[in-house]
């Protein structure tokens, strides 16, 4: 007899086939490939309405004076024509409470869909690689010019991109500490060298902050740092709407030519092209089953979806869906 619980050697991988690591596996940078579809235009939209909102806010007037304000100074919270004194704030924590339990709604519904298309890191993230796209080229190129030796081109392009990352860091950073001091002021004082310590403080460590997190960190942010990612799992269920692979659907993976049968080859849907996972800004392959790393942000599905197209078959390889709705069943969205 013994009190040891017998163990069982379980392949996840078919032996015989070659290892393939993902970008995230790898452990180098991760370099997103380019890609058009109709969940990056839903994403770039609402980003942009973030952005403005973010930016533009802090502008705004109201009655003669900064319209969202942190005055810090006089304790005062002014929004608009409301203005909240610290004994108010009792109504700021009910507000952060609904909003928690909210997120945690959506989370249930659709998992992190949040953090795919309006986390400020996942924007800010695709801001950034996007500065990354017109000053070093695209996926390849960038790979390419990593593994070069340094030149005067080189040099060049590496500088281009690293401004632009600052200018836009130092941007956000300016919007930032303008809720808290007036902006008008702010601007007016950095332009005569006259911002005072603490606000000098603040302004460059907020553009630090962006730059680190945005430009360096990424996708480790996602998957290291946030407390949200650690935890969302518990709440998903058998109706939480998740990317995922449909497998009956997939299997067996192989390249073919276009037109033929894949079922007379004993193929599925998926051509192996990996295109998935060269968009994917965590370095996963959704292929592989639900994962924390994976922000719901629909990189993969948009991509799979032109290929789909390409080689005349039916959409949705790749797509949000249920793990009820991938057995066969109905997805409940009003469940217990």
């Amino acid at each position: 007899m013994t009190d040891r619980i017998p163990a069982q050697i379980i392949e996840t991988v078919d032996p015989s086939q070659p290892i393939r690591l993902t970008p995230a596996q790898g452990g180098g940078p991760i370099h997103t490939r380019s890609f058009s579809g109709r969940f990056r235009n839903l994403r770039l939209l609402g980003g942009a309405l973030l952005m403005l909102l973010y930016f533009g806010t802090v502008w705004l007037n109201w009655n003669g004076r900064q319209a969202v304000l942190w005055d810090l100074d006089r304790q005062q919270f002014h929004i608009f024509g409301a203005t909240f004194w610290p004994q108010d704030f009792i109504l700021l924590s009910a507000i952060l409470i609904i909003a928690a339990f909210g997120l945690f709604f959506i989370t249930v519904l659709a998992g992190r869909i949040w953090c795919g298309y309006a986390c400020p890191q996942s924007t800010w993230t695709w801001m950034f690689m996007w500065v990354e796209k017109i000053t070093e080229g695209d996926r390849l190129q960038r790979i390419k010019l990593d593994a070069a030796p340094w030149s005067a081109a080189k040099l060049l392009r590496r500088a281009a991109k690293h401004t632009l990352w600052l200018a836009i860091s130092l941007a956000t950073a300016m919007a930032f500490v303008g809720y808290f001091t007036p902006v008008r002021e702010l601007v007016a004082d950095l332009a005569r060298f006259e911002v005072g310590a603490t606000t000098a403080f603040w302004l460059l460590f907020f553009t630090a902050a962006t730059y680190i997190n945005a430009g360096w960190l990424r996708e480790q942010v996602c998957l290291h740092m946030c407390p949200y990612s650690r935890f969302q799992s518990v709440m998903f269920d058998a109706d939480t709407l998740l990317v995922s692979y449909d497998t009956a659907r997939g299997e067996n993976r192989g390249a073919r030519r276009k037109g033929s049968d894949p079922r007379a080859q004993g193929l599925g849907d998926c051509v192996d092209c990996t295109l998935c996972v060269q968009v994917c800004p965590t370095g996963i392959d959704i292929r592989d089953g639900l994962q924390l790393d994976c922000i719901s942000c629909g990189a993969c599905i948009d991509v799979c979806d032109s290929v789909m197209d390409r080689m005349g078959y039916a959409r949705g390889l790749l797509r949000y869906t249920s793990e009820r709705a991938l057995k066969g069943g109905a997805t409940r969205l009003l469940r217990p």
